[in-house]
């Protein structure tokens, strides 16, 4: 018996697979799905997610989302998502630098969009959680 996943981000399906495992990071923790599990909703927080597969691991970045559980199949809704072979690290340079440059234009603004300051933090956030994910698979860390 095997888990389906599905990780979706308001662009693309990131991750369609089976497992025989899926670690996810929760709002409240880290949370390990194996066939069988009960039905569950719970809030995503940005994170590393692993899965697991005879004996081998697929590791992604995800920002925040929800995922649901039913049955043996893992739903994840995220607001971005990446394999962590697929994760450039001077993309990742670049993508701070703006958002750094944004924040600091920001600054002097009094009419600041509540929106734009989000989407700032959001890009910072996955930046971190890229650079955490990238940086277990090259240092050779694993679950």
């Amino acid at each position: 018996m095997s888990l389906t996943i599905e990780i979706v981000t308001p662009d693309r399906r990131a991750y369609t697979g089976t497992a025989d495992s899926v670690t996810l990071p929760t709002s409240l923790g880290s949370i390990g799905i194996l066939p069988g599990h009960i039905p569950l909703t719970a809030v995503i927080a940005a994170g590393e997610v692993i899965v697991s597969l005879a004996g081998k691991t697929t590791r992604l970045a995800v920002d925040q989302g929800f995922v649901r559980v039913v049955s043996d199949k893992v739903s994840v809704v995220t607001e971005a998502a990446i394999d962590e072979a697929k994760i450039d690290l001077s993309a990742i340079e670049q993508a701070e630098e703006r958002a750094r440059k944004a924040v600091e234009a920001a600054r002097g603004q009094k009419d600041i969009d509540p929106v734009e300051i989000a989407k700032i933090e959001q890009i910072l956030r996955f930046a971190a959680v890229q650079r955490m994910v990238k940086g277990r698979s090259s240092s050779g860390l694993s679950e």
